[in-house]
């Protein structure tokens, strides 16, 4: 009895599985939604370019000089009538230097001085300064002499040696011969701020013609 049982059980098989059919509809429903394509990086503005540095203000105190009340003052005048002055010019960075000269003889025809009262000696450059004006210093006809030239910083020492030794052998010159001597040399960075700076040469004329119109008085206190 057990024996067919046994044989029993063994002749009885799962049913295999039926494989179910799958509808389009529920592929569509199981299938992964498509991504979203990434949006392009907005373009970023280019970096407007950097302003270049502001020039320093001048670093010259307000007001006016004051003497006290009650000293003897020798001041002078820039007037320049009777008077020879004695020009000395740098040929180097001529189109700096020859403005210097027009805008040195305006002011010396404003203060009186006639044309035929200016001797003008062109000198190739700033080095040969101090000679020439030490020159005209010595013949002892001119009331003072103006010097005038351009050094423009470059990427040697060059500039310094230039400016420094222009600077001292002009006061050499004037300390030497006891005739004013201007210092009217523009030492800039740049050609740019030599232009800005070319009518300064005004206050260079007048300073020597002040300084001649002094000299002449204590000459003649002196006596």
């Amino acid at each position: 009895m057990s024996d067919r049982l046994e044989e029993r059980e063994e002749n009885v098989r799962p049913d295999p599985e039926i494989p179910q059919l799958r509808t389009a509809e529920a592929e569509e429903l199981e299938a992964p939604e498509p991504q979203a394509e990434p949006e392009p990086p907005e373009p970023q503005a280019e970096p407007e370019p950097a302003e270049p540095p502001a020039e320093p203000e001048p670093e010259h105190a307000p007001g006016r000089f004051e003497v006290p009340a009650g000293y003897k003052v020798v001041t002078g005048s820039a007037d320049g009538e009777g008077r020879a002055v004695g020009v000395v010019v740098a040929k180097f960075n001529g189109e700096i230097t020859s403005r210097l000269l027009e805008r040195a003889l305006e002011e010396l025809e404003a203060a009186g001085v006639p044309r035929e009262s200016v001797t003008i000696v062109p000198v190739p450059g700033a080095f040969e300064l101090p000679l020439a004006a030490m020159a005209l210093a010595k013949t002892r006809k001119y009331a003072c002499v103006v010097a005038l030239g351009c050094v423009v910083r470059g990427e040697t020492a060059h500039f310094d040696f230039i400016a420094g030794e222009a600077a001292s052998g002009l006061q050499l010159a004037a300390i030497e011969t006891g005739v004013p001597v201007a210092f009217g040399v523009l030492t800039t960075e740049t050609i740019e701020q030599a232009e800005a700076r070319i009518d300064r040469v005004g206050d260079v004329v007048r300073g020597a013609l002040e300084m001649a119109n002094v000299f002449q008085q204590l000459r003649a206190a002196a006596k």
